[in-house]
């Protein structure tokens, strides 16, 4: 652990939905900070005035949120940082370190064709670069970048990267209208709050070249940068709407536990040896910048699905209820009752071990949630032909005078199966269909010790007699 405190940052724009790529990047600054028993601080990017909205940076909190990755200090808006941004510009043209450009954008036009022409690069040489000469006309602010040499970025996932000085620009740091540009209060930002590393996409790469010229121009300590690689859809391509759900809520809604998430978006583009299933208090104890790979992970859907399940199976029932609670809240349903609480507590053992999803597992206590008289849906119902309800019928009387529990029911079918000469799933499949009106549960045995005898036999007589078959 260094001896500076590890303080890492996740700077969104609130210009939608918190997508997957950004969730990606917030998980892996929060693992990083928590690792280093740092602080993993918010910054809301949202100069952009007119894409910028309320709603968006509320959209951003609740996808936090519900992952679990818990901010320190308040969240900062850059817009807000405005003055202190415009500050700066103007001790570096003070330090001589930044100059004004009175250039129109005609000027730099004709320039850049000129360059263009000439089989030269098209970046644009101010010719006020410097000049001491001030007029009143409109200017902006640029750096004063070095036009020689190179540019090394010791990046913690890409390795030392390199670029010539004369590709790089003196960038904008204040428009014409005084307001600060992105690179500069990125940079600023990034130093007040005190980031020690600054963990990104590697679309960010070029702008870390960019950036480190505004931290040396001001005499400033260069944070760690590490540039992670994208995320990509299953074919290959940069992920993007055609490849599916993007947004972090959209996850949510799917049913997919925010354990799984946190998992799942963990191993998209870092590893712990072959780990795939850990706990978050493992991913923190584990998770290093040296461990997270160059190339671009692919999202699946089915890799996502199998942790998904994997954590579903290793809740309690106290986890399963309440991911269930959760999950029906946000989807504005009705509260669970007691009595359903003390069913669904009991059943949850058997109802995780088939889910990957919250509605799988809703699913799956539909023989609880539900009531009577059960409509079966449609292969169930064909389970309930005329054949079935006479042995139903016959089965009920026979469970009267069982003493409930889920192996005396279980042994008083089987004796009735065998009295009829029929294999003991011919009997519990009808079973299934009259208790749920599915044809896929949890044991039969332990549904019907779930609901007690009363409502048990209730569904069987329903089914027997032809209730609970749709004509």
């Amino acid at each position: 652990m260094s001896a500076t405190p590890v303080v890492t940052r996740f700077a969104p724009s609130p210009t939608g939905y918190l997508h997957i790529g950004g969730a990606r990047t917030a998980l892996f600054n929060w693992l990083f900070a928590r690792h280093h028993q740092g602080k993993f601080l918010l910054r809301i990017e949202d100069t952009d005035k007119a894409r910028s909205t309320p709603e968006a940076t509320e959209a951003i909190y609740a996808g936090l949120r519900w992952l679990g990755l818990d901010w320190d200090d308040e969240p900062v808006s850059q817009a807000e940082r405005a003055p202190r941004h415009t500050e700066v510009a103007h001790q570096m043209l003070a330090n001589g370190t930044a100059y004004k450009c009175y250039a129109t954008k005609e000027e730099i036009d004709t320039y850049r064709e000129a360059a263009k022409a000439a089989g030269r690069p098209p970046l644009f040489r101010s010719p006020w670069r410097n000049s001491v000469e001030e007029t009143d006309l409109p200017y902006v602010v640029r750096l004063k970048a070095p036009q020689t040499g190179e540019t090394a970025v010791e990046d913690a996932v890409q390795g030392s990267v390199t670029w010539k000085n004369e590709t790089l620009d003196d960038l904008i740091l204040l428009r014409s209208d005084g307001s600060p540009t992105y690179m500069l209060a990125v940079v600023v930002d990034d130093h007040d709050m005190g980031v020690t590393h600054v963990i990104r996409g590697d679309d960010h790469l070029t702008n870390a070249a960019r950036q480190s010229l505004i931290y040396k121009a001001n005499g400033w300590d260069l944070p760690v940068f590490a540039h992670i690689p994208l995320i990509h859809g299953p074919d290959g391509a940069k992920l993007s709407k055609r490849h599916g759900a993007l947004g972090v809520e959209a996850y949510r809604d799917m049913g997919y536990p925010a354990a799984a998430m946190r998992n799942y978006l963990a191993r998209l583009g870092w590893s712990h040896g072959d780990d795939e299933f850990f706990t978050t208090e493992q991913a923190i104890d584990w998770f290093t910048l040296d461990t997270i790979g160059k190339s671009p992970a692919r999202f699946d859907f089915k890799k996502l699905e199998s942790i998904s399940g994997q954590h579903i199976r290793s809740m309690e029932a106290e986890e399963i209820l309440s991911e269930l609670s959760k999950f029906v809240a946000a989807q504005n349903g009705p509260g669970f009752t007691t009595s359903q609480v003390m069913a669904l507590r009991a059943a949850a053992p058997g109802l995780r071990d088939r889910a990957k999803t919250i509605p799988e597992l809703l699913e799956m206590a539909h023989f609880i949630l539900g009531s009577r008289p059960f409509e079966p849906d449609e292969k169930a119902a064909r389970q309930l032909d005329t054949v079935s309800r006479g042995m139903l019928k016959q089965l009920t009387s026979r469970l009267q005078n069982v003493d409930w529990t889920a192996e005396n029911i279980q042994e008083a079918v089987k004796h009735f199966a065998d009295e009829e000469e029929l294999k003991l799933g011919k009997v519990a499949q009808p079973m299934r269909a009259a208790l749920t009106g599915r044809t896929i549960s949890p044991s039969v045995f332990d549904m019907m010790e779930i609901l007690g005898q009363e409502e048990s036999l209730a569904r069987l007589e329903d089914a027997a007699t032809g209730e609970a078959v749709p004509h």
